[in-house]
């Protein structure tokens, strides 16, 4: 159950900071709004992990094997690009259910084939039909504007 209320604020989140984000770009750039969003986690990081007892060190990070798992701050850059220059095209509404969608899928192809040692599952055809629905959403969502 805390998994997945977890999981609803955390998508509530992404379509706020998407919007934040979007707005900030209006006045400044993408790659500047883009590098403000990364330097203020940045410093909400290290604030957190001072004051929440400094579990580990960086250290480990650099020790962790293999390297490119290393790649998730130059991933984080271009998800915050990618999702300001998405909902400044597409709006939020729009934006975020190509966003959702594309998470799904990709996810489950990663656990379906067992990429980046997660473990390898069976394919289900509940799942594929899911996605399916998903993407009958997004049709369903943008009908109108298919008919204009």
């Amino acid at each position: 159950m805390w998994g997945m209320i977890i999981s609803v604020i955390s998508g509530i989140l992404m379509s706020v900071q998407g919007v934040f984000n979007s707005e900030v770009t209006n006045k400044t750039g993408v790659w500047i709004a883009a590098a403000f969003v990364q330097a203020t986690a940045f410093i909400v990081c290290m604030a957190a992990w001072l004051v929440t007892g400094r579990d580990s060190s960086f250290g480990a990070v650099i020790s962790t094997r293999p390297v490119y798992l290393l790649s998730g701050g130059i991933i984080g850059a271009f998800i915050t690009y990618t999702v300001i220059v998405g909902m400044n095209s597409l709006g939020p509404a729009q934006a975020v259910m190509f966003i959702v969608t594309a998470q799904v899928v990709s996810a489950y192809l990663i656990e379906l084939f067992g990429m980046f040692g997660t473990q390898k599952s069976s394919f289900q055809w509940s799942k594929l039909a899911g996605v399916a629905l998903m993407a009958a959403g997004i049709i369903v969502f943008k009908w109108k504007d298919l008919n204009h």
